[in-house]
């Protein structure tokens, strides 16, 4: 009697350890898949460009030089119409981030600076020069320098950069929904993102 029992002692035992190996050797697959998914979908989120917009600029543009021992002034002028394509742009692919397979957590360690692409079209009218102070090289890299910055101060006035965070933020939300789906948790700078109307209040 006491082999019996002891035979079918050991066959639970060989059982049990044999369907525990197996759910481990499960669970470890499973994990592997879900790490690879979450690679995955971050690599092919890649490059976005996430707004575009249009700013056009008027400019006078004046210059003046003293010559003949200051005895003369040469001018010169013209009027600057400029038509630009602006763009903001987030480059995904340079996400940094770490997959803790072990507490099944995605830890988005930080996220690249926007790009902003200005496409300026210029067209130049009633150009007026003296013969001793003619248009130069230097005149039109002045010109694109003045109004690359009044681009610049328009930009951050407006309401582009905004819609583009706005943007950003819908695409990480892509990485909450996966996460979350899988059962594991999406953290930024150390705090868990519990919703995707966290993502909202994030500080990028």
């Amino acid at each position: 009697m006491r082999k019996i029992l002891f035979g079918v002692l050991i066959t639970l035992v060989v059982l049990f350890t044999f369907k525990y190996c197996g759910d481990k050797n499960e669970d470890k697959i499973t994990l592997q898949e879900n790490t690879a998914l979450i690679q995955e979908q971050i690599k092919n989120v890649g490059k976005l460009v996430v707004t575009e917009g249009h700013f056009s600029e008027v400019f006078t543009y004046k210059n003046s030089k003293a010559v003949f021992a200051d005895f003369l002034e040469a001018k010169k002028q013209a009027i600057v119409i400029v038509n630009a394509d602006v763009t903001v742009s987030y480059d995904l692919s340079l996400i940094e981030y770490e997959v803790d397979e072990l507490n099944k957590t995605l830890r988005i360690i930080s996220i690249p600076k926007e790009e902003i692409k200005i496409s300026p079209d210029f067209e130049y009218y009633d150009i007026q020069a003296d013969f001793l102070n003619q248009f130069e090289a230097k005149d039109y890299n002045d010109i694109k320098k003045t109004v690359n910055t009044s681009l610049m101060k328009k930009i951050e006035a407006s309401d582009l950069k905004s819609n583009a965070q706005n943007r950003l933020i819908s695409e990480l939300a892509k990485f909450y929904i996966l996460t979350s789906t899988m059962g594991w948790t999406l953290e930024y700078n150390d705090n868990p993102i519990e919703s995707t109307q966290a993502l909202q209040g994030l500080k990028l």
